[in-house]
């Protein structure tokens, strides 16, 4: 087994030559098994019965009864059974695995096993609500009292599937008696690992989480994994040989968490002078059949309900609603993207009603340094929106083209979106749950190994994190090794998420440099370094009161449509962003980032197309959902200003949300000055975009 644990974490010989990169798939052991999925044919029932062919020798069943722990997957909400025992919650669910030498026997085999399901009626529509929050801002909703006029608009917005371009997958083995290795597409190697001890009921020396390359993720191999992993744990103990579990595409796309949909009741109070005195914010998204992480998904819209403004009185609550659909979860942007949607619209929307020019009325609006944040924290770090602002438009040539394009005959259309991300997990997540813990090995030839759990998935930590440290200690970055994570042989740095990596493990990466550089003339040593959340950081996770991050990126897109008037088909232009993220680490890694979050976030507005029908979801490969090529982004500009954040290795913060989140606003608000027509969910299809034109209403 050491021999494939070293072709995987190699980091120079034949990789670095080649180019060539080692995924799951790419993996062979001796007498590997495959393993698949029976699932459920019902979206909302019982098993009644369940009957098998005859097993040939060496094919086994894995189901409930094969789980040493428990049967339940460690996520936030622990509420996603590993096997589903008697109760189907949605189409698809899990009941139990085929593993066997033959991977077409196996397929056989789970085709001839029979269910008999007492079936039941099941519930689509948003009613059975599991999680609800609510807090409030200065006033609250007594600013309505009062208010001389009162604004209410309601937004909606779809799924969106991650669409990474390498399915979930797993393989399994024993190392000696007991204890069990899995090698997997993840995100968050301490995910796995501690909910595959809770299953097995297992010690921690027990389980071990080996990540290879990954083929993509944004946040669909955060939580997801853990649920193949148990299953391939329980599997990998009864059976005793190495295995297999790698979903095809059409498995993948419909089984695994999507961007949950969402829909939001903006309403506004204002003075006789038309100034907002408050927002009151109603948001409820859909988590499918289990919680998981929908709470926290929830959390971020409502903390993000402001948008890039500063609104003095709130009124903000939100429920998680459970239906007979495959779950929900995570997915760049963790819920800002559809908040962001809602409130840049309803400002939009606010101003053409008053008869005022929407762009200044959004300036006015934008928050600035020392404004209370929507949980009434600190904005503590300068803000230079405004600055970021003229330079979109000095770039993009706005002005002119928005009045050019206002005209009556015109079919193009150009929108700006403000925004910000909170970087790291929200409240007391960074100092409470998470404790990140990073080390630094130095070798006697000067060799520098970097320890952490972060997970490299296409977003280039494994250049950027090498560079921090080559910088900080003057030597070549060739002499910095970061390894892909073992849990084995790394400490719990936290999960690859919410735009934590550089601005937090960065951060602890290059603080545990500086006491390496003091330490140098020593031979062979480590330096290890804890998160510890800046004492001025206080948030009331009960509440929603306090310092929500410790630090905002913040950013500004631009995008230029034309609609065709026959088709109704928005074509892509050109887009021009400038964004706030610090201090950029590496510029080419940055603009990457920053071309393709735009590119989703933009594809998420007016293109990706997701739907279900009684449960059934409908685009279920890459022919049905429709993704971007490079075609379909138009040219691409993007500028990034440096405003460095205190705690960041060298001034750096969150990057890989943030491009994401501003993109559907902006392709909208263009496509609503191509059409003339107000738009209040998204995608705008052409479809979507026919029906608004029949319909005769709501003109800008």
């Amino acid at each position: 087994m050491k021999d494939i644990r070293e072709s995987i974490l190699k980091t120079d010989g034949d990789e670095k030559i080649s180019g060539q990169a080692k995924y799951v798939a790419d993996i062979r052991m001796a007498n590997m098994q495959h393993a698949i999925t029976k699932r459920s044919t019902i979206a909302c029932g019982e098993i009644k019965n369940i009957s098998y062919p005859e097993l040939p020798e060496g094919y086994f069943i894995v189901d409930h009864r094969d789980v040493p722990g428990l049967n339940v997957v460690k996520i936030i909400f622990d509420d996603m059974p590993v096997f589903t025992e008697k109760a189907i919650t949605y189409l698809h669910e899990p009941i139990l695995l085929v593993v066997g030498p033959n991977k077409e026997k196996v397929k056989e085999i789970v085709n001839n096993i029979q269910i008999e399901y007492i079936e039941k009626e099941a519930t689509f529509e948003w009613k059975n609500s599991a999680v609800q929050y609510h807090f409030d801002k200065g006033l609250g909703k007594s600013i309505f009292e009062n208010a001389d006029k009162i604004i209410e608009y309601d937004y909606e917005t779809g799924y969106q599937e991650q669409a990474y371009i390498e399915p979930q997958g797993f393989i399994g083995y024993l190392e000696g008696k007991d204890k069990v290795t899995l090698i997997g597409s993840i995100q968050c190697p301490y995910y796995v690992k501690n909910a595959v001890i809770q299953v097995l009921n297992a010690t921690e020396e027990n389980v071990r989480v080996i990540q290879p390359s990954v083929g993509g993720a944004f946040g669909g191999k955060e939580e997801f994994p853990s649920l193949m992993a148990c299953q391939l744990a329980c599997a990998v103990k009864k059976v005793k040989k190495p295995i297999q579990l790698i979903y095809e595409r059409e498995e993948d796309m419909l089984v695994t968490t999507k961007r949950h949909p969402a829909r939001i009741r903006f309403s506004a109070a204002l003075n006789k002078e038309r100034e907002i005195l408050g927002f009151k914010i109603y948001c409820a998204i859909d988590a499918g059949a289990n919680i998981g992480l929908s709470g926290v998904v929830l959390s971020r819209a409502l903390i993000a309900g402001t948008g890039a403004y500063t609104i003095d009185n709130l009124d903000c609550s939100g429920d998680v609603f459970i239906t007979n659909t495959v779950p929900n979860g995570a997915f760049r942007g963790f819920g800002a993207p559809q908040m962001y949607f809602a409130v840049e619209m309803f400002m939009e929307h606010i101003a053409l009603d008053l008869g005022i020019d929407s762009l200044a009325f959004r300036r006015k609006y934008l928050a600035k340094q020392n404004d209370l944040t929507s949980t009434s924290g600190t904005f503590r770090d300068p803000i230079i929106m405004n600055e970021m602002i003229e330079k979109g438009m000095e770039i993009s040539d706005y002005k002119k083209k928005r009045i050019e394009y206002s005209k009556e005959k015109s079919t193009k259309g150009i929108g700006m979106s403000f925004f910000f991300h909170g970087c790291g997990f929200t409240g007391s997540g960074e100092a409470t749950h998470i404790k990140a813990k990073v080390r630094l090995k130095k070798d006697k030839d000067n060799t520098v190994y970097i320890l952490v759990a972060a997970v490299d998935m296409g977003q280039g930590i494994r250049t950027t994190l090498r560079k921090v440290v080559a910088q900080i200690l003057e030597i070549p970055i060739d002499n910095v090794i970061f390894d892909f994570p073992d849990t084995d042989k790394v400490p719990d740095s936290g999960p690859t998420v919410a735009s934590r990596t550089m601005m937090i493990v960065g951060g602890l990466i290059g603080r545990a440099a500086k006491e390496m550089k003091k330490r140098w003339t020593e031979t062979e040593f480590i330096v290890e370094k804890i998160y510890e959340q800046p004492e001025y950081i206080k948030y009331n996770d009960e509440t929603f009161r306090g310092d929500a991050y410790p630090a905002y990126s913040w950013g500004v897109n631009i995008v230029e449509v034309d609609v065709n008037p026959v088709t109704y088909q928005p074509k892509i232009l050109n887009t021009w962003s400038v964004y706030d993220i610090g201090k950029s680490i590496d510029d080419r890694i940055v603009l990457g980032q920053a071309d393709g979050g735009l590119t989703q976030g933009i594809a998420y507005g007016y293109l990706e197309v997701m739907n279900h029908v009684k449960g059934v979801i409908k685009q279920k490969n890459m022919t049905d959902y429709i993704i971007p090529t490079a075609m379909d982004t138009g040219n691409m500009e993007t500028v990034i200003y440096e405003n460095p954040y205190a705690f960041g290795p060298y001034g750096a913060k969150g990057v890989g949300e943030l491009t994401l989140v501003g993109g559907a606003p902006a392709v909208v608000y263009a496509i609503e000055q191509a059409i003339n027509k107000r738009i209040h969910k998204i995608p705008a299809t052409p479809e979507y975009i026919l029906e608004m034109m029949n319909d005769g209403k709501n003109r800008l």
